[in-house]
């Protein structure tokens, strides 16, 4: 394979990167709490003789989340709670802090309030949120205090990191990290309301597009770089 080939099929193999990016941010844009993500890339320069001459190769760094808030949307719901700037909820699932956004709530047979995946919500304390029987007229204020007719529960637990890049997928809108989570500050929680996947749709739309088009223009270029080699070999091999 010669150089020209070869530089093209990096850029090809980045491109098919992309595309998986934004082809699960197109699958995720009605997803509650989703971020979406965008593939990062560099030139990488590989010297390929003695006189310094370098070629410029495609290298594919890994994937960046926009971590910019989504809309909120009112649902109406007393169980539904959208995050007002940063931070996540913590929940515990399988003996296991995670992180998330996406504030679709609900109680479960013995009282605790858990995700829609069934992740319980944890406190303040770290502790699960739960409501006894008897208890009617859920209010979440703005400052996560949740109170019933019987007075004061609990208050949601909402946390950010030093580092929001560092942190990993778990499903669509869950996240994992080491991290030591920072209580967030001036964030406000929203009773009635679930904030949508911040991905915009015609945009993905577009971006999907432009590299399709890429990815046959690189195709196009490995293609006419064969048949030019093929030519090549076929006149200095003709006989005279």
């Amino acid at each position: 394979m010669t150089t020209t080939s070869q530089v093209a099929l990096s850029y090809q193999s980045a491109l098919s990167n992309q595309l998986d990016v934004v082809a699960n941010n197109i699958a995720n844009m009605s997803t509650t709490g989703f971020q979406g993500s965008r593939s990062m890339f560099a030139e990488f320069l590989a010297k390929v003789d003695s006189d310094g001459t370098q070629i410029s190769y495609v290298e594919d760094l890994g994937t960046i989340r926009d971590i910019t808030q989504g809309p909120l949307g009112f649902t109406g719901n007393t169980l539904h709670v959208g995050i007002q700037g940063e931070g996540y909820f913590v929940v515990e699932d399988g003996g296991e802090f995670l992180f998330t956004r996406n504030g679709s709530f609900q109680v479960d047979d013995t009282g605790r309030l858990i995700t829609s995946n069934g992740a319980v919500v944890m406190d303040e304390q770290d502790q699960p949120i739960v409501f006894s029987p008897d208890e009617a007229n859920i209010d979440i204020s703005r400052d996560g205090v949740v109170r019933t007719d019987n007075g004061e529960i609990a208050t949601l637990r909402i946390v950010t990191f030093a580092n929001q890049q560092d942190m990993t997928h778990q499903g669509s809108s869950m996240f994992s990290t080491d991290q030591v989570p920072i209580e967030a500050a001036d964030t406000e929680v929203v009773q009635g309301m679930l904030e949508g996947s911040n991905v915009v749709p015609i945009t993905e739309m577009t971006r999907m597009i432009q590299i399709l088009r890429s990815y046959q223009s690189a195709a196009q270029l490995i293609t006419q770089e064969e048949d030019r080699e093929t030519e090549a070999i076929d006149i200095l091999t003709r006989t005279v």
